[in-house]
């Protein structure tokens, strides 16, 4: 009930603070509105719930890459059908990208100044409540600039209301943008009307908690490397109430969005504008709503999902000549059964090795190879050969991921939007039949933006920075103990050597733990690792096998800065550029 609350006074919030009809890409106070903001009980829910529906500039009906989740497909987990940018070195500091995402975060730092500024003298609402709306709003603006910092690295920093002509600030240090981070998450977690949670069906449910307060500034800290306080405030996330939730397979199901483990979401609803994309992006041709399936998930990460004891996959173990064929020519392992002359034609012309099909078992053989892995595998992608409850002429309609594709209809095949080739597919946060979605562009499942298991690994993380490994494995157990694949220490699999070999098991667990959920590429760029687990010799965008349709090329280290765009610097002359990129 809390979200249909929430957004029907996000609507109409919106509809008092904006005189123009593009809701959702303006500033959000007209000089009308400015001037009676605030000044009501409810103008002031109505102009918070403002500030909070800036979490959703960027979010489009239609794929634009700006979603969070969408960012996967920079990082080691997931890829992109389209030719990007960004992985084929071709980007520059003119991108359109770099504009509207500057142009959103700072949207909504304009917002949360104004309700930080004007809330306390404007606003008749009684004390306890503006101080808590204060403090969620401090939150807000913290997030905003902690999203810039993450990959402009130094930002200017307005923590007033401000015009266009006003905004002539340099930038300040990346490690002055963390203070100023850290000072605002402060103030959010000393405000005493401020809970530490709120539970499930609560009313405010959705709203900034202590908690979310605590995780976010933890998060800051990992990149100061202050890892002593990181781990104080994630201890204190756990104090707060929050925790794993004991099912990772319906984790992300609409019955759970509000378990104790999601610690702060985008609130989705099934209405227009308001809902979660997922679907028409991550789903396929077979997904209620005939979907793009523009994100998919890398072999990389595949490969990456250990066997349910703890060993590495390795393909040679399932396929002994897996080693023995180049990469085009393993295409033959995933072919389907009883394939039709002409089939067998066009695979040999794509360079298959038909020398290794079974016309009665290749399916079979396959399937081996995605049994006994951690379950994680199975719950986020939609394997070879797996099946996934779609939709067809109307109704429930289980279909089955096989190669190459022929028809849903006849053959019960899934049908995606790349039939010419076979790549894996997202299955976590694709909506399943008819019932779980009303449509493929606004769906009613919640998005985490951060969530109690990132909690666990990075205070993992921090402990065995601090040479803290036992308490630092006992964490990531919890995590592997949850998802049911076998426990580090547990075996010589699973053995923990090193630091460093410890410190490369927990990365892994995040990549293993989070796809689909836009963490990955901001992880490999504070690790540093981006340029070794991306954009590696051999790596692009990849058939289920391996082969590349396209290349990766990276473009220099540079790129793990990101250029302030050009229309900011025309605009603003005291902003010089990050090194690297031309002005």
């Amino acid at each position: 009930m809390k979200k249909y609350i929430l957004y029907i006074i996000v609507l109409a919030g919106l509809f008092v603070s904006s005189c123009d009809s593009d809701l959702l890409n303006t500033s959000s106070y007209s000089d009308v509105a400015s001037e009676v903001m605030w000044t009501t009980d409810n103008l002031t829910d109505m102009g918070v719930s403002g500030v909070y529906s800036a979490l959703r500039l960027g979010m489009a009906e239609s794929d634009d890459g700006h979603e969070l989740y969408e960012m996967d497909r920079l990082g080691f987990t997931g890829q992109t059908k389209y030719t990007d940018s960004f992985l084929v070195g071709t980007l520059t500091s003119n991108d359109w990208y770099f504009y509207q995402a500057w142009r959103f975060f700072y949207e909504g730092i304009q917002r949360a100044n104004d309700a930080i500024q004007n809330i306390p003298v404007k606003s008749p609402s009684d004390d306890s409540k503006k101080a808590r709306y204060v403090a969620e709003c401090k939150f807000l603006r913290a997030y905003f600039y902690f999203r810039l910092n993450q990959v402009w690295k130094g930002v200017p920093v307005y923590l007033e209301p401000y015009s266009a002509s006003e905004a002539t600030k340099a930038r300040s240090s990346e490690s002055e943008v963390w203070q100023v981070i850290i000072n605002d998450l402060t103030d959010c977690i000393a405000e005493e009307n401020l809970p530490n949670k709120y539970e499930a069906g609560d009313s405010n449910y959705g709203h900034v908690t202590k908690g979310a307060a605590y995780a976010l500034r933890g998060k800051v800290y990992m990149y100061t490397k202050d890892y002593t306080s990181a781990i104080a405030d994630f201890q204190k996330v756990k104090e707060c109430g929050y925790s794993l939730f004991n099912d990772y397979r319906t984790l992300f199901k609409e019955a759970n969005e509000q378990c104790g483990e999601m610690i702060f979401a985008i609130q989705n609803i099934g209405v227009s504008g308001f809902g979660s994309t997922t679907q028409k992006i991550c789903g396929t041709r077979s997904s209620y709503g005939s979907c793009w399936n523009c994100e998919l998930v890398s072999p990389n990460l595949v490969d990456l999902y250990e066997n349910v004891n703890g060993s590495l996959f390795r393909w040679s173990d399932v396929i002994p000549e897996w080693s023995k064929l180049t990469t085009q020519e393993r295409e033959v392992f995933f072919l389907r059964n009883n394939l039709t002359n002409n089939e067998i034609s066009e695979a040999k012309a794509r360079g298959a090795n038909m020398d290794y099909y079974l016309p009665n078992g290749n399916e079979e053989r396959l399937l081996k190879a995605y049994a006994n892995r951690d379950p994680r595998l199975a719950y986020n992608v939609i394997t070879p050969y797996s099946t996934y409850l779609g939709v067809y002429n109307g109704s429930d309609y289980t279909v089955t991921n096989r190669w190459p594709y022929r028809s849903d209809g006849a053959y019960g095949d899934l049908r995606s939007n790349t039939s010419n080739y076979f790549y894996y597919l997202y299955r976590k946060f694709v909506y399943e039949g008819m019932s779980e979605t009303p449509s493929r562009t606004y769906g009613p499942i919640d998005f985490p933006i951060i969530r109690y298991a990132e909690v666990v690994l990075l205070q993992a993380e921090a402990l065995n920075e601090l040479g803290k490994s036992d308490e630092a494995i006992d964490l990531v157990n919890e995590v592997r103990g949850r998802a049911g694949v076998a426990l580090l220490n547990s075996s010589e699999a699973t053995k923990v050597t090193s630091q460093n070999n410890l410190r490369e098991r927990i990365q892994d667990e995040f990549r293993r733990e989070f796809p689909n959920e836009g963490i990955d590429y901001y992880n490999e760029l504070r690790w540093g690792t981006l340029k070794e687990k991306v954009y590696y010799d051999g790596n692009g965008l990849k058939e289920c096998w391996g082969e590349n349709v396209y290349s990766y090329s990276y473009q220099g280290d540079y790129i793990t800065s990101w250029p302030i765009p050009l229309t900011e610097i025309e605009m603003n002359s005291n902003l010089i550029q990050n090194e690297g990129w031309s002005n």
